[in-house]
């Protein structure tokens, strides 16, 4: 009987270790939060992707920080291309780079990256994610363009156009581009990531992106007048896109986690079609003690935090503006200001706020602001 306990305890303990975890939109990262990403361009070989299925174990431990990134989640509000995105509620500034978000409980959405708005949003994540989800998004025309002009001369010159059109003309005068994406998602293992940060419970999700991009110009010949299509045109045959594919394949993983202490994504890694590393891999890490990313903000102070009445921005630049807005992403207030400015809180509720500061250069920081 002793043995049969133990051996059902034992049991239990295993389920425990190995509990599957379920992530939705509420774990994913929000308007304010601060994720530091440290990259290891030369992991140890010990490091690799590891196999689907349940209970498996990542020991990510050795991961080394060559370079760290700090990326903020701020409201599109109050940014430069907010105008652009109405339909979006997240905007991730990625070192002055910006691309925008719709998180819902079905998933997180991408609508653009800077001015390039996407013809259709994207899947980025499916929600709620659990273990062996599987389901595809696509094919999402996210670029539709027509390119006319002085750039499309330098892009495509007459040598190039009276190569395409078997010399029957020598100047581009439309070019088309559309570029469709289709992404498989597998939530295909979970179990336990052990990173620097700590270990942590786990879903492993592979992605399969395939992106083709289709070519379309209008060839003239400047003397007769007289012009063509020529369609599908190869990127390797135009100088300038010679570096890209028509057609690529991304293999990617990621781990994932709904562990409050940390951000959602612990770690990422891309892959080729044999599960081979390329590159290095990307990887949460924790504020670091002191580098540039805290240079950064030495310019700018806001006090006193926590506050009752007011608050005050005093920055060693001119010219700023900046946005306050709540928990839910609405904007409350905003203005410019020189140098310093004091906002008054006193209309406003007890609660968390979000302070974005914008400067000239179109630098974002983001404080979070607690009123007692």
């Amino acid at each position: 009987m002793k043995i049969k306990l133990f051996t059902i305890a034992f049991a239990f303990i295993g389920l425990n270790a190995f509990a599957q975890i379920t992530v939705t939109d509420a774990d994913i990262s929000s308007v304010g939060d601060v994720v530091y990403q440290a990259y290891d361009s030369i992991p140890a070989a010990a490091i690799n992707v590891g196999s689907p299925g349940l209970s498996q174990i990542w020991d990510f431990s050795s991961l080394q920080e060559f370079s760290t990134n700090t990326i903020s989640f701020i409201s599109p509000i109050g940014t430069i291309y907010e105008s652009q995105y109405p339909n979006t509620n997240l905007c991730l500034d990625d070192n002055g780079s910006l691309s925008y978000y719709d998180k819902n409980s079905s998933g997180l959405f991408i609508h653009g990256l800077g001015d390039t708005v996407f013809h259709s949003p994207a899947l980025f994540y499916p929600l709620p994610l659990t273990y062996s989800l599987t389901t595809s998004d696509g094919p999402v025309v996210i670029i539709d363009n027509v390119i006319t002009g002085a750039l499309l001369s330098m892009a495509i010159p007459a040598t190039v156009v009276a190569s395409l059109s078997s010399g029957l003309a020598n100047r581009a005068d439309t070019a088309i581009i559309k570029i469709n994406n289709t992404t498989d998602f597998l939530v295909d293992a979970s179990g336990i990531m052990t990173t620097p940060l700590g270990a942590f419970d786990v879903l492993r999700l592979k992605t399969i992106k395939y992106t083709d991009s289709e070519l379309d110009v209008y060839c003239s010949d400047t003397i007769s007048g007289l012009g063509t299509w020529v369609t599908n045109v190869p990127f390797s045959s135009i100088p300038l896109l010679a570096s890209f594919s028509n057609n690529e394949i991304e293999y990617k993983y990621q781990w994932i986690t709904n562990d409050a202490v940390v951000e959602f994504l612990l770690a990422e890694i891309v892959v080729d079609d044999s599960d081979n590393i390329i590159g290095g891999v990307s990887f949460q890490t924790s504020m670091p003690a002191s580098s540039i990313i805290h240079a950064k903000e030495d310019w700018l102070q806001v006090f006193p935090n926590p506050a009752s009445r007011e608050i005050t921005i005093a920055s060693d630049l001119i010219h700023c503006s900046y946005t306050l807005i709540d928990v839910k992403g609405n904007r409350l207030l905003s203005n410019e200001f020189n140098s310093s400015t004091i906002i008054d809180l006193t209309s406003f509720s007890s609660g968390t706020y979000f302070l974005q500061i914008y400067t000239e250069e179109g630098g974002v920081i983001v404080k979070r602001v607690i009123l007692k």
